[in-house]
């Protein structure tokens, strides 16, 4: 586990390297950002992005998703993967939303997770983001990866606990970006196969780096 100090320094460090702590999948509607993250399941954010502006003009407003029929929505999101349940959770959503929540999106996580298709990194992104909600702690798979090799938890792989462990260490007022830093740096130096840590400016402080010897080593793995 890496002491506060540390913790302290790699929060500094992310927010120097990523000063633009934004998420990925722009929403000009909150409920599309919902709806983003829906579709970004076992799919490429970048992806989700091509296929969005298409979606949305042709289901330009809540109600129009609430109308609709799954079937209507497939091919437009077909691209992303599993779209028969992607669909079919996107218009239940909004029926949800238009139903019960009149339209908005509900602003803390019980209501949150009541939503289908929506899960605590959905709705931590959600309470981050929309509504600033402090110690909002977004967990994917970058965040699993990077956690445990910096240190920050120990051989975790439950997104659950992995999000109660850095509850514990992060600044609540910074979780939220933090947690959009850590994607960032994930994508591109710390990546799933052969990080980069010659360019890592987190490698002061990292726990993989320190046990691949201090060198470049680890670049091999």
């Amino acid at each position: 586990m890496r002491t506060k100090q540390q913790v302290k320094e790699i929060i500094e460090a992310l927010e120097k390297e990523y000063p633009d702590a934004i998420c990925s999948l722009p929403y000009p509607k909150d409920y599309e950002l919902l709806f983003a993250v829906r579709l970004s399941a076992q799919c490429t954010d970048e992806r989700v992005n091509k296929v969005t502006p298409e979606l949305f003009a042709r289901f330009p407003t809540l109600q129009s998703f609430a109308e609709a029929e799954p079937e209507e929505v497939e091919p437009y999101i077909h691209s992303c993967g599993f779209y028969h349940t992607k669909a079919k959770d996107i218009v239940d959503c909004a029926r949800v939303l238009a139903a019960k929540h009149g339209g908005k999106v509900p602003d803390n996580m019980e209501e949150l997770l009541k939503l289908p298709g929506v899960g605590r990194k959905t709705a931590n992104l959600v309470l981050g983001d929309i509504y600033h909600v402090p110690g909002s702690t977004v967990v994917d798979t970058h965040c699993i990866r990077l956690s445990n090799r910096l240190g920050l938890v120990d051989g975790l792989k439950d997104p659950v606990k992995i999000e109660m462990e850095l509850r514990k260490i992060l600044p609540p007022d910074q979780s939220s970006d933090f947690c959009h830093r850590i994607v960032l740096h994930g994508r591109a130096v710390c990546k799933a196969q052969k990080p980069r840590c010659e360019g890592c400016c987190l490698r002061k402080n990292c726990q993989f780096f320190e046990k691949s010897g201090g060198a470049f080593s680890c670049l091999q793995t």
